[in-house]
């Protein structure tokens, strides 16, 4: 009798194991949500796809100093009244072990002015805050690094490391497909 029981609660701790889903898997905006943030509620937003060819990826990995995973690459751009309010672009990368997403805006001569984290499933505790990536807009692509004028997080390096490589690609693309060709 006594198996039996033991039988039935070693089941029921696999089976529970099996169902349970970690509670700090967090989504904190969909896509419409954030383009909202980005641009506001009444403004236009169109995709800019960007097809890269070869020489334009290695210039994109020179300047950013991160691989791109591929020659797509997508911004949205708002508007208002035909006017140019900004670029965004929404990146996933792997932390740790789990993915996160940012929204990345820069205003319309590039200067990143907005970073907002859109879903983190890695533990809370390793998630930048609002205040750290305030430290990030402005900075020129060349100054955003843990070895020029950016403060790291103790605890936090591989969140921290993974958005700041997030916002040196997004950076480079914007100056290599719009900049350098106005």
């Amino acid at each position: 009798m006594n198996f039996f029981k033991s039988y039935r609660l070693f089941f029921s701790l696999i089976l529970s194991l099996l169902v349970a889903t970690p509670a700090y898997a967090k989504v904190y905006y969909s896509k419409q949500e954030a383009m909202e943030l980005a641009f506001g509620m009444e403004t236009q937003v169109e995709n800019l796809s960007l097809f890269l060819k070869d020489d334009e990826v290695q210039r994109i990995q020179q300047l950013a100093r991160v691989k791109l995973d591929s020659s797509l690459f997508t911004f949205y751009v708002g508007k208002n009244a035909g006017k140019i309010l900004g670029y965004a672009a929404i990146e996933s990368h792997k932390v740790r072990t789990k993915p996160e997403t940012l929204l990345i805006v820069l205003n319309p001569q590039g200067e990143l002015i907005q970073v907002q984290t859109l879903a983190f499933h890695e533990p809370p505790e390793y998630q930048p805050t609002a205040r750290w990536y305030a430290q990030l807009f402005n900075l020129p692509l060349d100054e955003l690094s843990f070895r020029a004028k950016v403060q790291g997080i103790s605890g936090a390096t591989l969140s921290s490391r993974a958005a700041i490589d997030s916002v040196r690609k997004v950076l480079a693309v914007y100056q290599v497909t719009i900049a350098e060709k106005q």
